[in-house]
């Protein structure tokens, strides 16, 4: 194949990249037309001005510092920096360079990445704004998720002073204790979504020794009526350890969701069983709560268990919120929890604790 004899000036100069070629002293000792251009300078001013000079100042140190590194003779594949033009604006110059440490010559080129830069500054702006408003906005569900429960409770709390001994008209003790119902069906489900916007978000937990046993006391008032109305029972046994170190706020929630569970999927005809005990297995805590209620088919709710909005039963109280959260919970702290169940037999739920906590 013959030789072609390349004209390199002629590549050189008709190049639309900025071409240079610049001395370890600092200056440029070859420039292609495009850089005049660009920068408004004759060739003259870039030749005989310091390359420092057109170098934005916020920006000297990083390229000296880059500079430096190519005197050992690294080459450079990508550096940023602004140049002054000779109007006055700076604009964004993208370098690769290779260094020549015989000659003390390096062979760079340039692109413009104004408008590439600008467009990253507008979307790193859109972004703070959207995290801003996220920020307010989850600040509002909180807010107002939190204020709800207080009306609520206090609409709950007049039902119990009121002697419905004294109603005669059995309608009447139906709707009121609907409302009642409704109420407090309202009130869990407020306090999950407010667990889950918690969750979502980051709030940090409070680790502490906790007695078991007293969170699911202070935990129970609030469903108290839940149990009384099922009649369920619920046994404990602590003897094997009766404190943890965990969120104790975690810990209540982990406690309501599945005691609720297992109350809401009974089975028809039989009272919920819930048994909760403390048992250490190969030398890790375990917390293991047991019922005697619907089960569930494990080959067909496989992973989906603790997903957000997952049902696996048609009860018009279902929201998948709950299993969602205990995992979180035990999860975001380390543990890990494990699920036996089967139809009509009920369900068992394994949670180990971390022993880093």
């Amino acid at each position: 194949m013959k030789e072609i004899d390349f004209d390199y000036k002629r590549f050189f100069d008709l190049s639309p990249d900025l071409l240079c070629i610049a001395g370890y002293d600092g200056y440029f000792k070859k420039i292609n037309p495009a850089v005049s251009k660009l920068l408004g300078y004759s060739e003259e001013e870039l030749y005989s001005t310091p390359i420092d000079d057109f170098i934005h100042p916020d920006d000297h140190e990083l390229t000296s510092a880059t500079r430096e590194n190519m005197k050992k003779s690294n080459p450079l594949f990508y550096h940023e920096n602004r140049y002054l033009k000779k109007d006055g604006e700076y604009i964004w110059l993208a370098w690769t360079a290779m260094p020549i440490e015989d000659e003390k010559l390096v062979f760079a080129v340039a692109k413009e990445i104004t408008h590439k830069k600008h467009l990253e500054n507008e979307r790193q702006k859109l972004l703070e704004n959207f995290t801003e408003v996220n920020h307010q906005l989850k600040q509002l569900a909180l807010t107002t998720s939190h204020d709800l429960r207080s009306p609520i409770s206090s609409i709950i709390m007049s039902f119990d002073l009121l002697d419905t001994t004294k109603i005669q008209d059995q309608q009447t003790k139906e709707l009121l204790e609907i409302i009642k119902t409704t109420g407090e069906n309202f009130t869990l489900t407020l306090n999950n979504y407010l667990n889950v916007l918690s969750d979502k978000h980051g709030i940090e937990s409070t680790i502490e020794e906790i007695d078991i046993e007293q969170c699911l006391n202070n935990m129970l008032p609030p469903i108290r009526f839940l149990i009384e109305r099922n009649k369920a029972t619920i046994h404990t046994d602590f003897s094997e350890f009766n404190t943890i170190r965990f969120d104790r706020t975690k810990l209540e929630s982990i406690f309501l969701n599945l005691i609720s569970n297992s109350i809401k999927y009974r089975r028809v005809n039989f009272p919920p069983k819930i048994s909760i005990r403390t048992e250490v297995r190969n030398g890790e805590k375990c917390l293991i709560v047991s019922d005697n209620g619907m089960g569930l088919d494990m080959d067909r709710v496989k992973d989906r268990i603790f997903k957000l909005h997952q049902t696996f039963h048609n009860h018009s109280e279902s929201k998948g919120v709950g299993l969602y959260l205990v995992h979180n919970h035990i999860t975001g702290l380390g543990g890990k929890i494990d699920v036996k169940s089967s139809v009509n037999k009920g369900t068992t739920f394994i949670i180990t604790f971390s022993k880093s906590l």
